[in-house]
């Protein structure tokens, strides 16, 4: 059985014979009789009854012409799709990022895809930016937005694409006597317990920010661990402490937290896009174009 079989016995069903079905598929009607006949022997019983004028379908035929319809509309929708797909107009995307990144440009560069591709469907998939290049190796994700504070070690078969770089800024409770202040050295933060994120055992993200407080003269009082930033900020809107994190966190951002600017603090974050460096894929391409550009209007609207 095959899908020309079932179009002719679609098209027979539709135009009442064989010989009416042939001129509407501009066929022989010899050619449509013979997979009729082939169809018929394949599923070992007559789909039309021929003593009656126009042909009528026989009680099997009646079982088979609904789900052959179906099997032909499935059978135009993957080619549609698998022909968008090739063009870049459809398919599947799946991001994995780094939770902070949520406040920032991702969102802007989620809008700025879904306008150029609105089929694509999107997956996204929160993961520390040291979990990212097994999911990429492995396929389960296609573009990684990770943060990185210094250097980083490259995995093979991946490939890098530097965003931005972002400054850290101190997030205290809106009620701290420091936020009032237009900026802070790291310092003034020794008398207020420090929140530690995230409390993960693959990530060494928190050590790296916590070392830039000592290397600033600081000594933070680490009072309380959080597994991600929105904990970590509720937390400080709580009143348990303080945290460090990107100045792009601000925006949008609750508005029982300060974020106060470091004047001691210059090392920033770097915001990278990873993909498989094997990846030739239209999408996965546009979407790290849509990062870059989301984070310009980011930047232009902050300035």
């Amino acid at each position: 059985m095959n899908l020309r079989q079932l179009r002719y016995f679609c098209e027979i069903v539709s135009a009442g014979s064989v010989a009416q079905a042939a001129a509407g598929l501009y066929i022989a009607p010899t050619a449509v009789s013979m997979q009729l006949t082939q169809l018929e022997s394949e599923l070992g019983g007559e789909l039309f009854d021929r003593t009656h004028r126009p042909m009528r379908l026989t009680p099997l035929g009646l079982h088979f012409y609904p789900r052959a319809k179906e099997l032909i509309a499935s059978a135009a929708r993957l080619k549609e799709e698998t022909q968008g797909i090739a063009a870049g107009q459809h398919g599947w995307l799946a991001i994995g990022f780094a939770r902070s990144a949520m406040f920032s440009f991702l969102p802007r560069a989620i809008r700025f895809f879904k306008q150029k591709f609105p089929d694509i469907q999107l997956e996204l998939l929160p993961l520390q930016s040291e979990q990212q290049p097994p999911a990429l190796l492995s396929g389960r994700v296609h573009v990684g937005v990770s943060r990185f504070l210094g250097g980083y070690d490259r995995v093979d078969g991946l490939h890098y694409a530097d965003i931005t770089h972002e400054p850290f800024v101190a997030a205290l409770p809106r009620s701290h006597p420091l936020s009032r202040k237009r900026s802070i050295r790291a310092l003034e933060l020794d008398q207020t317990p420090y929140i530690v994120y995230p409390r993960i055992p693959q990530s060494h993200y928190a050590e790296d920010v916590s070392a830039l407080l000592h290397e600033a003269g600081a000594s933070p009082s680490v009072k309380h661990y959080a597994d991600e930033i929105h904990i970590a900020l509720g937390m400080v809107a709580s009143g348990l402490g303080y945290c460090l994190v990107g100045q792009s966190v601000r925006e949008g951002s609750r508005d029982d937290v300060a974020f106060i600017p470091l004047a001691d603090i210059r090392k920033a974050a770097n915001i990278v896009a990873v993909t498989k460096a094997s990846e030739a894929s239209k999408i996965v391409t546009s979407f790290v174009d849509a990062l870059t550009r989301a984070n310009n209007s980011f930047l232009s609207d902050s300035s």
